[in-house]
């Protein structure tokens, strides 16, 4: 499903078996949720199938536009997901939109591609309380009021929150259908939970391959205990003094995971550690090739603080082929023609990894044998558990976000003086 090869020396883990005993009792005495969700979902899994099986839009196939309102790890590991396997046969032909941002022209923007009398909207906020969401819906619930265009939101409209949120209080007086978000389990670790697999199957996906690819290696990881190779490269991204970690993925499919990579790593790892001591690693999202032609160069000159972890994707299962085609003053190309794009681009990939080995920058490979639910749900599953014991080496609380939390207060201090004067 997935392999893994690494290009750096790590001299061995002294403090694996005693991170790895830390990681466990967050597991056992449920203080951390995310580690179970790739098992005991049935529960939810019926709701979500008895809800597919009962919404009208759904159920008559009437159902154009899937809209996520909601930001950050109510959205991104959706987008990601969804964009890795797009192309997926088992994907219904349906639009999905993310209104995640108060930008007033990207909004409107959205809302001329919905077809709101077969759109379905899926609310979601862990808190409950979430300005940027909550707003979003205040306006949502405004305009098709203003022009009449839903006359039932249960047709229309579900929530997704914590069990006892504001957000879940309005949802069942208003008898919309409401799916909760475990307690213990974070925004940015919450794709596996109701978060990511509710849009997941309206989208038409299979959600037990997405849970037992995350799964097999739930497995293996607490089998194998402290000698899992995810303990040998959190120790070294926490101890090798290089704190910008860039992932380099060769597949513009890999776009949104990126994206999703970016906020789990940054929002998870920038923290103070237990002495108070500011730490932090700083993710970079790439796409290759593309990348090749601007960040690769501070990469393979730039200062030596980097690591560089690649994806490539081993087969696209798509036959296109640069033609054999000779064009005056471009013969330098040439050596491409009769090669598939996978191959050139999987070739591009082994190239600059080689030119980044060479300027020993340390540098690890994923590869992926095909894209699927299964080796998606294990990819989800690999870097929350990276996440979680990297967190655990740099002595930090890997799920709180205070410093994101001082802005919301900042943020209602600031509208509140503007409304007062």
């Amino acid at each position: 499903m997935l392999e893994f090869k690494k290009w750096f020396e790590t001299g061995g883990d002294k403090e694996a078996a005693q991170t790895y005993e830390a990681i466990k009792t967050q597991q056992v005495s449920e203080e951390v949720g995310f580690y179970d969700l790739p098992v005991n979902q049935e529960v939810l899994l019926r709701q979500i199938e008895d809800f597919c099986a009962g919404n009208t839009l759904i159920k008559h196939n009437r159902l154009k536009d899937l809209v996520v309102v909601g930001i950050g790890g109510s959205s991104l590991g959706t987008r990601a997901v969804d964009d890795l396997l797009r192309f997926s046969k088992n994907r219904n032909i349906i639009n999905i939109h993310f209104l995640e941002n108060l930008d007033p022209i990207y909004l409107l923007d959205i809302l001329k591609c919905i077809e709101f009398e077969k759109a379905l909207f899926l609310v979601v906020s862990k808190s409950g309380t979430t300005v940027e969401t909550i707003s979003l819906a205040k306006y949502l619930i405004d305009y098709v009021k203003k022009r009449s265009l839903i006359r039932k939101y249960k047709d229309h409209v579900a929530v997704i929150t914590d069990g006892d949120s504001p957000l879940h209080r309005l949802g069942k007086k208003l008898q919309l259908e409401c799916f909760e978000i475990p307690k213990n389990v974070g925004g940015r670790f919450s794709v596996l939970s109701s978060v990511g697999l509710v849009p997941l199957a309206i989208l038409g996906y299979d959600l037990r391959r997405f849970l037992n690819g995350a799964k097999r290696l739930r497995e293996c990881f607490f089998e194998q205990k402290h000698n899992h190779a995810i303990f040998e490269k959190a120790s070294f991204y926490a101890k090798n003094g290089a704190n910008i970690n860039v992932l380099f993925s060769y597949s513009s499919l890999f776009e949104s995971f990126n994206k999703w990579y970016i906020q789990l790593w940054g929002e998870s790892l920038g923290k103070l550690d237990r002495a108070h001591n500011r730490v932090g690693l700083t993710p970079v999202g790439l796409i290759g090739s593309i990348d090749q032609h601007s960040f690769l160069q501070l990469i393979v000159q730039g200062p030596r603080d980097k690591t560089v972890t690649f994806i490539k994707l081993k087969h696209f299962d798509i036959p296109i082929t640069v033609p054999k085609m000779e064009l005056e003053f471009l013969q330098k190309t040439d050596f491409a023609n009769g090669y598939s794009l996978q191959n050139v681009i999987n070739a591009q990939c082994d190239a600059t990894m080689e030119s980044v080995i060479e300027q020993n920058v340390p540098t690890d490979l994923i590869e992926i044998n095909r894209l699927d639910e299964e080796s998606v749900g294990y990819l989800i599953y690999y870097y929350e558990l990276l996440t979680a014991v990297t967190g655990e080496y740099l002595r930090i609380n890997t799920y709180d976000q205070p410093g994101v939390e001082a802005g919301k207060v900042k943020l209602q201090e600031i509208l509140l003086n503007q409304t007062n004067r």
